[in-house]
């Protein structure tokens, strides 16, 4: 096993823990905003298991699955932050 094997490893199991971290704060909450930190949180695990993943295989196929996943949750964090503010400019509004 080379050094560049248990690098890779070591990145998978810290990617596993993030991502059991992220879903326990998505699951308990307590606030939607920390749900929302956490859906974006499991994202970037995600590209980064793909990166891993392409890195191991030596297949850049991977790549591209991580750059689409990268994308749709960069705007699925923008559309989930904006429906938040507007949940809150609404409250803000009906307590007036």
């Amino acid at each position: 096993m080379t050094m560049m094997d248990f690098a890779i490893l070591l990145g998978f199991a810290l990617v596993i823990l993030g991502l059991t971290l992220a879903a326990i704060r998505l699951f308990i909450g307590p606030t939607l905003a920390d749900r929302i930190v956490a859906l974006d949180m499991m994202t970037v695990q995600l590209v980064a298991f793909g990166g891993l993943a392409a890195l191991q295989s030596r297949s850049a196929a991977f790549l591209d699955v991580a750059v689409v996943l990268a994308l749709v949750g960069f705007l699925a964090t923008v559309c989930l932050a904006r429906y938040l503010e507007r949940r809150i400019l609404l409250k803000s509004e009906e307590l007036k």
